[in-house]
Formats: C-alpha cells, structure tokens, sequence
C-alpha cells in the first residue's frame, strides 16, 4: 500500500488518451523496444487504443458487443486468411504487416469484452487486469495486472471507481523483470505503479526521470 491515502485522481472521464495511460508508443519507452519489433508493438498497441475508443464509446453494451465481434472476426482473418481482410482500415492494414498469420490477438478482443461486461468492482477489477496480462502477453513479456487497473482507471466515469482501481493496482505485488521478459514492458509496470501510488495524480516530470532510471540502470 502507498505510504499515504488515495486521493480522488485526475482522470479523463469516460474517454482516455494516449497519453492518459502508460503507453509502449512513447518514445521514451519505444526506444527500449529492439528495432525489428517496433512496427509490431506500434501496431498491437494502436490496436488496444482502438479498443480502448470502443469501451470509452459504448453507451449500450450490445453495440459495444456488436463492435467488438467485428474485431473478433478481423483478428480470425488476420491469422488464417490475411488476403481476406476488407480494404480501408488503415489500422487493419498496419496488422497485417507484421501480425499476417499470428494468432492470440482475439484474446485481446476477449479481454475489452470482458470489460464491457463487468457490472461490479471485483468484475472490473479481473477484467482489467487481465486486459493488461493479454497486451504484456502479446507484447512479449508476462505480468500487466498493474498496468490494466491503471489503464482501466483512467476510463472510470466516478472517482470512487476509478480510487478504488488505483487501490487494487496498488496492491498488486511488482512482477520480477524476468517474467515482464522486456525493459520497455517493466518501465510500463514501474511506471503504472508509481501513478497508482498517486492515486493517478500525475507528475510528469518524476514519470519521466523514473523511465530515464529504468532505461539507463534497469532499475
């Protein structure tokens, strides 16, 4: 538990940015990534900023469903018949170049579902840690619990629910690098961690001496 009590977070409502969560896009954390994953992890990522548009979106869980299914079905396509998938999505041809023939990113689509889905705090809790387990998953490395609760907090309409899921982040235990399997996804984690311990106030400049730190020692 953090050394002080959880005040109510700055968060950006029902629709979160880029920015709003610890992002592998950021250059401070893309530059840990080695060169031949770059474009994949770009591209996985944008994926889960879609999805995260969805969530944010969906007014009606059905709709939100309907949506999700689509991607269900691209992801299917992308891992049997990648020539299959329709023209037009610039966000689908950026996964075809380095995801054709790879499966697993339905899980991702399953993990948004769940999200959708969750009608109390225990349920929106598991579902955004696991959200954060299938994207560190597919990102090439292990844990991720921290981060979903932190990226899922910063969707939350209300300050209890989002407090409460900084809480649950909080009291999460801190993953061993060598289960993360990445420098870039244990900045990810350090850095999840050290918003949830604010209560998802942000302080810009100690985020960006904590990922200079992790970058130059590993620590």
């Amino acid at each position: 538990m953090p050394s002080k009590p959880i005040s109510a977070p700055a968060f950006a409502g029902a629709t979160a940015e880029p920015s709003a969560y610890p992002d592998i896009r950021d250059p401070r954390v893309m530059v840990a990534v080695p060169r031949a994953r770059r474009e994949a992890l770009a591209a996985l990522w944008a994926l889960a900023e879609r999805l995260t548009k969805l969530l944010a979106d969906a007014r009606e869980p059905m709709i939100g469903q309907i949506k999700l299914a689509w991607w269900r079905d691209m992801a299917g396509l992308l891992a049997s018949d990648p020539a299959a998938l329709p023209k037009g999505e610039p966000l689908l041809a950026e996964l075809q170049q380095s995801w054709a023939g790879q499966d697993g990113l339905e899980v991702l689509v399953d993990a948004a579902e769940a999200v959708l889905l969750a009608e109390d705090a225990a349920a929106r809790t598991a579902a955004g840690a696991a959200f954060g387990e299938a994207l560190f998953a597919l990102s090439g490395g292990a844990g991720g619990a921290r981060w979903g609760l932190v990226w899922l907090a910063g969707q939350q309409e209300t300050a209890d629910a989002a407090v409460q899921l900084f809480h649950d982040a909080c009291n999460r235990a801190a993953p061993p690098r060598g289960l993360l399997g990445s420098k870039a996804l244990l900045m990810l984690d350090r850095w999840s961690a050290a918003i949830a311990a604010r209560g998802g106030e942000r302080r810009w400049r100690s985020e960006g001496l904590l990922l200079f730190r992790i970058g130059l020692t590993g620590l």
